[in-house]
């Protein structure tokens, strides 16, 4: 499935959201609760809420972040 170019920076943000709230959710769950009976369930309660608080940040915070960096990089 192809989508419309002017949909590339949603499907960025929400790729580097998948994998990063992915890999910290489940860091962060290792760490508090530990391989018990619990982990899969309290690691996709965490991952949906970083995964809602996450993506809406990343879709403002990486074309920000996009700029500032152009501005620091010789031309």
């Amino acid at each position: 499935m192809k989508v419309e170019k002017k949909y590339f920076g949603i499907l960025v943000a929400f790729f580097m959201t998948l994998a990063l709230d992915t890999t910290m959710t489940f860091t962060m769950t290792s760490i508090n609760v530990g391989w018990n009976p619990s982990f899969i369930s309290s690691f996709l309660r965490s991952w949906i809420i970083g995964f809602i608080v996450a993506f809406p940040t990343s879709v403002i915070v990486i074309p920000l972040a996009r700029r500032l960096a152009s501005r620091l990089v010789l031309k």
